[in-house]
């Protein structure tokens, strides 16, 4: 049985604070480790393996790291997958100074971080429900969006300018530090509720729980539903989270300040639209509030490809990012009403699993067409596709009918399991750290400075 702890907000504010800290200090690093290596190689071969070292780890771990969060302590999870993160990137450290400055290093520790990273992220998405109260979730929820937002705002701008006067194994023990502060605010300060006990698992159990969350999903209808509308999504977003910069270069001018510009404003509206939908908490049934951000984020998407002023542009993409939180916030929201608790780390896994790939793949079929029409053809038609995927997600009754919902209609139980769909508020087991709750925002912001770099 499981009792939430009497000062939900406390713990609550504990837990984001140690997540934000621990976040900080890996955006440092992370946005450092890529601009070295675009600066020192100047290589467009280095820069794919770079992004491919750091979303190919997450890819193969994610479906183990979800039967993880699932079956072990999720606080536990977090403060491992933190101190193994702190621990190669402090091996780093050493190495640089020693005079190690290969850039398979820093290829070889991105791909480590990324295994942490795949640990941390299912855990805690599926851990909030254990500690906020269910009609608290869309906030908290926005709020960890706003901070998430602000991070991303932040650590480039702060990493650029350490990278000025500290050596590089300099940046990589802040990390180190602010990993250890992170764990240290998990141990002390963080309480996790009062969990019902787990059944011991059985000695090689491990893939035929995996493929319990497998079955679970598939057996779902909202839930193939929901993935399959969210890889349509995902890559649609491509070309505006990847392409925006070469487009601004080519249209308008290629100053670094009209770049930087772009940057900024897309990540004060992220910024902003977190603390929106925390105050606001969308529409009463949250498919239609994701439908709704979805679609007026195509209409954006279209408007960028159209000719516009430039101070026009920086509005569009300024709004844009207001619009994410709200599309992002409910659609975690959701998963977490309506998800029986045991499953919960494994479907939390596969969607961190697909958008880790999709958005990548998606590059390779928007990225030579770049070179081969106007951004604004590709804009002006994923934006157009995006409004159809919002008109369609508006009128699926399946979706629709989770939307509503504020219990989880309760997918038929996965092979093996005894028990059917638990509500998802009595939740069982207890874990994150690469963000603070939507895995999608920060992946945005970083592709989007990385195509930057890249350019």
């Amino acid at each position: 049985m499981q009792t939430k702890t009497t000062n939900w907000k406390r713990n609550t504010a504990a837990f984001l604070s140690s997540q934000a800290i621990s976040l900080f200090g890996s955006a440092l690093v992370q946005y450092a480790i890529m601009w070295h290596i675009t600066l020192s190689t100047k290589s467009g071969v280095m820069s794919m393996l770079s992004v491919i070292c750091g979303f190919l780890p997450v890819f193969f771990l994610s479906p183990f790291a979800g039967v993880w969060a699932d079956r072990y302590n999720r606080k536990k999870l977090i403060m491992l997958a933190d101190g193994g993160i702190a621990l190669a990137t402090g091996v780093l450290a050493i190495l640089w100074m020693s005079g190690v400055t290969e850039v398979w290093l820093l290829l070889a520790t991105m791909a480590v971080r990324a295994l942490g990273s795949a640990v941390q992220q299912p855990c805690v998405n599926a851990m909030l429900p254990d500690i906020v109260p269910a009609e608290q979730l869309t906030r908290v929820n926005g709020i960890s969006g706003s901070l998430q937002s602000l991070i991303g705002l932040l650590s480039p701008i702060i990493s650029g300018a350490l990278m000025g006067f500290l050596p590089m194994h300099g940046i990589f023990l802040i990390d180190v530090a602010t990993a250890a502060l992170a764990i240290l605010v998990m141990l002390f300060a963080f309480k996790l509720p009062v969990l019902a006990p787990k059944a011991r698992p059985e000695k090689g159990a491990q893939l035929a729980e995996m493929k319990q969350g497998f079955n679970y999903i598939r057996k779902s209808s909202y839930l193939r539903s929901f993935f399959g509308f969210c890889v349509l999504i995902w890559l649609m977003i491509g070309p505006l989270t990847n392409l925006t910069p070469l487009q601004v270069a080519r249209s308008y001018g290629d100053d670094v300040w009209r770049l930087s510009t772009m940057e900024v404003v897309f990540a004060v509206g992220m910024l902003l639209g977190g603390l929106l939908i925390s105050a606001w908490g969308g529409l009463k049934n949250r498919i239609r509030t994701i439908a709704l951000a979805g679609g007026v984020i195509g209409l954006g998407t279209f408007a960028l490809g159209t000719p516009v002023p430039f101070w026009l542009y920086i509005g569009l993409m300024g709004f844009i990012g207001l619009c994410l939180p709200t599309l992002n916030t409910p659609a975690i929201v959701l998963l977490q009403e309506q998800v029986d608790p045991d499953y919960m780390g494994r479907v939390f896994s596969m969607m961190s699993m697909l958008q880790s790939s999709i958005m990548p793949l998606g590059l390779l079929v928007f990225g030579p067409l770049a070179d081969t029409m106007p951004i604004e053809y590709l804009l002006m038609f994923t934006g157009a596709v995006m409004v159809v995927l919002a008109l369609a997600m508006n009128r699926n009754p399946t979706l629709l009918k989770a939307g509503a919902a504020r219990q989880p209609e309760g997918a038929d139980p996965a092979p093996g399991s005894n028990k059917p769909a638990s509500p998802a508020m009595s939740a069982a087991g207890s874990c994150h750290s690469r963000q603070i709750t939507d895995p999608g925002e920060l992946t945005m912001l970083r592709a989007r400075s990385e195509a930057a770099m890249r350019r």
